[in-house]
């Protein structure tokens, strides 16, 4: 069964901005969590995981525990980068409809919500970067509410299927993005049965809350830290720790200028773990169609090193300038499909 091609969305705008605001949005945009006892109310669950994590002073580190974390945490920022953002949100590869729902597996394992909500809120970002529709800008709200607070306010509780359509037609992922908690609760009984107090502890809890923060940290930090290649109108930076923790996401800049690309690191020396398993599972037929950037793309709208840019509205401009009225080059018209 294939899924029809759509177009990644391409038409933000720019609007001046400070790094910090404060940590809660402003008042002028009634829509979001306005006060911390309502903020509060909905992050319970989520500071309660990591109150639970503290009983890790008290619970020894076994081999065992040891594997489960980093295995865990691997497979899920797998299951998150190739999955999550590269697979549903920009449809950068195709695949068959079984390890498309792999995929969404292995992404709600992570506790981070279904594959179509977050795949949908993904695109509007995208569409809005760094604008005052943008769900999570550093620049437009503050550090704290992009990293963290977006995702426990109200105004996104629920999936955007209009944002989404190509996969939500799909009967298993409209299922799986429901009842995204199964397999979160599923993996943290496994790890219990496998190792005990330990297992739960350092494979479930911890290597979830690491988690949370290092994807989260492609929201805040890459849009406050790092470099730039391309003029983009938004903020989004390249920057290699963040992409050695992601497995390739901290490329972000690049993942910004073409965003339907497979890989995210466009250069041999930008590791990208996650394209890196990839090109093995297409070898093998699991997946297939891998897009990627050509000379084009990779050469349009490059800032000249003796360019100064010290804002939004004059990256903006610089974008706008350095495609000479062209069609931009970010995808999503490739036409990934579930087989």
């Amino acid at each position: 069964m294939s899924a029809e091609p759509i177009s990644s969305p391409n038409d933000p705008t720019t609007s001046g901005s400070t790094m910090f605001r404060g940590v809660l949005p402003p008042d002028a945009k009634p829509n979001r969590a306005a006060t911390w006892v309502e903020l509060s109310l909905r992050s319970g669950p989520f500071i309660l995981l990591h109150l639970l994590a503290l009983v890790a002073f008290w619970t020894p580190l076994t081999w065992t525990a040891a594997i489960l974390y980093v295995s865990l945490f691997s497979l899920r920022t797998f299951g998150l980068t190739a999955g999550y953002h590269r697979y549903f949100a920009h449809r950068g590869y195709s695949t068959s409809r079984i390890f498309q729902f792999m995929l969404a597996w292995f992404g709600c394992c992570a506790v981070q919500k279904g594959p179509l909500w977050w795949a949908g809120h993904h695109r509007s970002h995208h569409r809005y970067s760094d604008t005052p529709k943008d769900p999570h800008s550093p620049h437009e709200t503050s550090f704290w509410w992009s990293h963290v607070g977006w995702i426990l306010s109200n105004e996104y509780t629920e999936t955007p299927y209009e944002d989404i359509p190509d996969f939500s037609r799909y009967p298993e992922l409209r299922w799986i993005d429901t009842f995204h908690i199964v397999p979160g609760i599923t993996l943290a009984i496994l790890c219990w049965l496998i190792g005990g107090m330990p297992g739960l502890v350092y494979g479930f809890l911890l290597s979830t809350i690491t988690l949370y923060h290092t994807t989260f940290s492609v929201n805040s930090l890459n849009h406050l830290f790092g470099s730039r290649r391309y003029a983009t109108p938004d903020d989004s930076r390249n920057n290699l720790w963040i992409a050695l923790l992601t497995f390739g996401e901290g490329w972000h800049n690049n993942h910004h200028h073409y965003q339907s690309s497979a890989n995210q690191g466009f250069y041999w020396w930008e590791i990208d773990i996650s394209y890196s398993i990839l090109v093995v599972l297409s070898k093998f037929g699991i997946v297939w169609n891998l897009r990627t950037p050509g000379n084009r793309a990779l050469n349009y709208r490059r800032i000249r090193p003796t360019a100064k840019v010290t804002s939004l509205e004059q990256m903006a401009a610089t974008a706008e300038g350095a495609g000479n009225g062209s069609r931009p080059l970010d995808g999503g018209t490739a036409s990934s499909t579930a087989s």
